[in-house]
């Protein structure tokens, strides 16, 4: 092991008091492991003894804590660290290491199967039919399967390919932490003089620390720390929000995709759905009518046709707003669309992870923290009172929390800004296709300033479509 300088530099986290702790401690960060796991395991195992809708428990902790309250709030700000806590590969370096170790094949060997898998098998599920996978025993089946089918794949294949290429949110956490707000890499200085690249030989990902400042990119790593634990030169540092994404890396074409999917599977359609879909204008609205037209036509039975356009809507005007800019920008720069695409779609990640803590937070208040802690009380037989929300929906002061929306915009029109600057063109050239490129965040924007406009120019609710109201409250929560 390396011993790093006899002073860490300030906004090392390893060298802070208590954050230090938490994040560098192995013992501190194997319990951890070990009640996520505890906690995992014994939700599942509850939702199968006790499958009626009572129980509150399996529902709230996968759907509540994990996803999205905790999921969400760490990407956010410190980054990745649920995969370093994650189950799935907490047991899975184990059996790795008694594991056949096969290089996955190459047709296997793609994170579009994880990042399908989030969109399609469970968004497009989600607004068909919602409430299905919340039931407590779907969420134990669901999350049985995708034990087997990963315990099964870390068995079989070397470099926790499951984590990188099928879990349903591996393409999530490894995009969507290039916004937080730490980095994990080395000291220079204490590097150059190793010869036996101890944290290289700890990363069950196969991965070189030491590589990653020069790289800008952390690739594959899930802040799970055992690098940090072989070697002291690892450093894990608080920088300025989304700060590599200001710089030239090398593109990865699934983190962009990531963006934009996740962008239209929930920023968008959430908006479409849940927040016009509660306005007066609903009726008025494309998804809706299209929903009434083909309800004359099919039998939906228990899909919510609603939903589901609203989805397919959203889809739909997402890949035609990047593509149409994306396009134009293309030829203003006088640069491939390829590259264009993935050099400038990296600005569209705030969207939905800033923008999203609106959402979360404003529901926090109103119920997700007295469903989580309720639920804890149920699946436990805690013998205390139930805990009620800690706001109301009308509450005012909630209003604060609409700042992340527009954080949201700005931040994602700043990182265009700086990745349009990447680009060898006139001045004229970038302002223009800055313009274009950003089509999609002025979407974005117009749509959340088209929700304030509606609420406070019209009485809320007095147009909501009739076959829309049962679907709001499960909605909300995705």
């Amino acid at each position: 092991m390396i011993e790093t300088k006899e002073k860490r530099d300030r906004n090392d986290i390893f060298g802070m008091p208590i954050l230090g702790f938490i994040f560098s401690n192995k013992y501190f960060i194997m319990l951890i492991r070990f009640l996520v796991l505890g906690l995992f395991a014994y939700g599942i195992y509850f939702g199968f003894v006790e499958p009626s809708k009572e129980n509150t428990f399996t529902k709230e902790l996968f759907w509540g804590l994990f996803w999205s309250l905790f999921m969400v709030v760490t990407l956010a700000t410190f980054g990745r660290i649920f995969c370093g806590i994650c189950p799935h590969g907490f047991v899975g370096k184990h059996i790795t290491k008694f594991g056949l170790n096969k290089e996955m094949p190459s047709w296997l060997k793609n994170p579009w199967w994880g990042l399908m898998l989030l969109i399609i098998g469970w968004w497009a599920v989600s607004y068909s039919l919602p409430g299905f996978y919340r039931a407590p025993l779907v969420t134990a089946i669901l999350f049985t399967a995708i034990t087997a089918v990963a315990f099964l794949l870390f068995y079989l294949y070397k470099d926790m390919s499951y984590c990188k290429y099928i879990c349903p949110i591996g393409s999530v956490t490894k995009a969507y932490h290039r916004v937080s707000s730490t980095w994990l890499g080395s000291y220079k200085e204490d590097c150059s003089e190793c010869k036996t690249f101890e944290c290289a030989s700890a990363c069950s990902y196969n991965l070189k620390p030491f590589t990653f400042n020069n790289k800008n990119s952390m690739q594959d790593c899930s802040l799970c720390m055992d690098c940090a634990s072989a070697c002291d030169a690892i450093s894990f540092k608080l920088v300025k929000p989304s700060t590599s994404l200001y710089k030239k890396f090398k593109i990865d074409k699934i983190e962009v995709w990531t963006y934009i999917l996740i962008t239209a599977a929930i920023t968008i359609t959430m908006n479409f759905h849940h927040g016009l879909g509660r306005s007066p204008v609903a009726e008025t609205m494309p998804w809706v009518q299209t929903a009434a037209y083909f309800e004359n036509i099919f039998n939906f039975g228990a899909v919510d046709s609603i939903g589901l356009f609203a989805f397919l809507y959203a889809v739909v005007i997402t890949l035609f707003l990047v593509y149409l800019g994306m396009y134009v920008a293309s030829k203003t720069l006088k640069v491939e669309f390829s590259k264009t695409f993935y050099t400038l779609g990296y600005a569209f990640a705030p969207l939905f992870i800033i923008g999203g803590l609106t959402h979360l937070m404003h529901s926090f208040f109103t119920h997700t923290y007295a469903d989580i802690a309720n639920g804890f009380i149920y699946g436990f037989s805690l013998d205390v009172a139930q805990v009620q929300n800690l706001a109301s929906r009308k509450d005012g002061w909630l209003a604060i929390f609409d700042i992340f929306k527009y954080l949201a915009a700005f931040w994602a029109f700043l990182i265009m800004y700086k990745r349009v600057n990447l680009f060898d063109a006139s001045k004229s050239a970038k302002t223009i296709a800055f313009f274009f490129a950003s089509l999609l965040i002025i979407f974005y924007l117009a749509l959340n300033l088209s929700r304030f406009y509606i609420a406070k120019t019209q009485h809320n609710g007095s147009g909501m479509h009739k076959h829309s109201s049962h679907t709001h409250q499960s909605q909300a929560r995705g």
